[in-house]
């Protein structure tokens, strides 16, 4: 900032005679712009204006000492420093005290006795109007630095406002990256759990399925012996023998259900009937200390699915929910429906059923356990593990899913979720009609590639007076279909080369309306659906009694 004109002025205070003319002159001669002030008042007012320095008498300043210029000079910036040529009198001796305050007062006082040679006064005044301009720089450089710390610190404000935002803007992106890496592990998390429950599914479906042939081998000789030799003593040891197979069978059944290889027999259920038809059932099954609240949905809820796999599953999740609460409580069991559509669901609509207890809950890092066979929470001796395993693999051969939230010292909650049956289904549902007897004596063919299952079958229907012959294989079963017209065919599902599904197709392209009985504890249902629905199946181990009922009615079924 460059001084305005009026700053480069020098104020002339020399109220008395010439000598105000005279200073000017002097002034004029150097070049120096002189300004007469005829009062201090009129001094004090261009002062405010600007001025590059003032001349006064010594006089002047000591009508008022401490006045107005005093408050004046006390006010100025920190740059400036007025300065002052006196004109002062010549003094015979020591200067009152008075005058000296006055003159220390000023500050910046350059002191000139009259009388002042011209030359003097003129290179006092250029040197006091340079002193000045100093400070008028020293003024300029003040305000660019100010200046200049005001940008400083406008860029830097503007620089934390960019910062902040790309700071809110990286913040964001980190939020969103750890939201996908959360997601994904998630993801990958379920695709773990998936893998290793289907391997583990493969696993005990491949050792049940070869248990429950033996079970069922077993079950049926020991009913044969009791047929052919109905001695007391020998019908106990095989009744004893016949309800520890029961067991076994029924532990097969579970693990065959978790590894979704149970064969299932769907029909068209309203859940919310089931449900009430087994209130009391489950009421008996958790005692007088377990008060059973049935809270379910309005209306029918119809899904496709077994209506015993389903009772099990009830029950089982109901026994859990007692040995949770040893001192008694409340179970809830719940229907709703639900449209969902999650990573385990495709979109639809879903009946949910739910089983909720007051128990101790279960600890959060063995949630991912519970539906692993043979894991329990209880102790040794108290449960085999399977209860939850069932459930798990019944909602998922069923088109649905399992899951169970739980909270230590809140209670346990296990849902499972059917797809609910569309309209047409319901609308078609076909009514149970009563059923005639049949002929006893029949021509069948049976096709087992397991020996001993076989041969218990095919001394079971001789024994009952019908006419067998027996196959290994598919091959061999469809060489002997070929050679004679048998009046019904019993197969096998789970056999190697040619599984029972495809032997019953290559035979009804033989033969026509061939009645077809599926015997099996480890099928496709999906598959043999297609094939033969499910009226015609029978699940291993079975007893000779089904086994001719069955003979019976799909002999009667043909005949229509």
């Amino acid at each position: 900032m460059i001084a305005a004109p009026i700053e480069r002025r020098v104020l002339v205070h020399t109220p008395r005679g010439r000598d105000a003319d005279v200073v000017v002159s002097v002034l004029a001669a150097a070049r120096i712009e002189a300004v007469v002030c005829a009062t201090q008042e009129a001094m004090l007012s261009a002062l405010r204006e600007g001025a590059a320095a003032a001349i006064v008498t010594e006089e002047t300043l000591q009508a008022e000492p401490g006045g107005a210029l005093a408050r004046w000079l006390a006010d100025q910036p920190s740059w400036s420093d007025f300065p002052f040529i006196v004109l002062a009198t010549r003094q015979a001796g020591r200067r009152s005290d008075v005058a000296a305050q006055a003159l220390h007062a000023l500050g910046n006082v350059m002191l000139l006795e009259r009388p002042v040679n011209a030359e003097t006064l003129a290179s006092a005044a250029e040197a006091v109007v340079r002193a000045r301009n100093r400070q008028y720089t020293t003024r300029r450089n003040l305000q660019e630095l100010g200046e200049a710390r005001a940008t400083v610190e406008r860029l830097n404000r503007e620089l934390e406002d960019r910062i902040a935002a790309r700071t809110h803007e990286l913040a964001a992106a980190n939020d969103r990256l750890m939201a996908e890496i959360n997601e994904r592990e998630r993801a990958q998390a379920a695709l773990v759990h998936m893998q290793k429950m289907e391997a583990i599914g493969r696993l005990t479906g491949g050792i049940a399925h070869d248990f429950n042939n033996l079970l069922h081998v077993v079950s049926m000789n020991l009913e044969l012996l009791v047929r052919q030799s109905p001695e007391p003593k020998v019908a106990a040891i095989a009744e004893r023998a016949r309800r520890a197979v029961s067991r076994g069978s029924r532990l097969t059944g579970q693990l065959l259900t978790f590894a979704r290889a149970q064969s299932l027999l769907p029909r068209l259920t309203d859940v919310n009937a089931l449900l009430l038809g087994m209130q009391e059932l489950v009421a008996i099954s958790t005692g007088a200390n377990v008060a059973v609240d049935m809270d379910l949905c309005e209306g029918a809820a119809w899904v496709q699915l077994d209506p015993s796999q389903m009772e099990m599953a009830v029950l089982n999740l109901a026994v859990n929910a007692k040995d949770a609460m040893p001192e008694g409580g409340a179970l809830r069991i719940a229907t709703r429906v639900e449209t969902l559509g999650t990573d385990e669901l495709p979109p639809g609509r879903y009946v949910r059923v739910s089983v909720t207890d007051q128990g101790g809950g279960i600890p959060q890092h063995l949630l991912s356990k519970v539906f692993d066979p043979f894991f329990t929470t209880k102790p040794l001796g108290s449960g085999t593990g399977l209860g939850l395993s069932q459930v798990y693999g019944f909602a998922q051969q069923s088109g649905g899913m399992a899951r169970i939230d739980s909270r230590v010292g809140e209670g346990t909650t296990v849902e499972m979720h059917f797809p609910m049956a569309a309209p047409e289904q319901v609308a078609q549902a076909p009514l149970d009609g009563p059923t005639q007897a049949a002929p006893r004596q029949h021509h069948i063919l049976v096709v087992e590639d397991d020996a001993e299952v076989r041969r218990v079958i095919v001394d079971s229907l001789r024994f009952n007076g019908h006419r067998v012959m027996s196959a290994s294989n598919g091959a061999d079963g469809l060489e002997a279909l070929g050679r004679q017209r048998p009046d019904l065919l019993i197969v096998d599902y789970a056999m190697p080369n040619m599984n029972g599904a495809e032997v019953i197709k290559a035979a009804r392209q033989r033969q026509p309306g061939l009645p077809v009985i599926l015997a099996t504890g480890y099928a496709d249902m999906a598959e043999v659906g297609t094939v033969l629905g499910t009226q015609s199946i029978l699940i291993k181990p079975f007893d000779i009694g089904t086994l001719l009922r069955a003979v019976s009615q799909a002999m009667q079924d043909g005949a229509r």
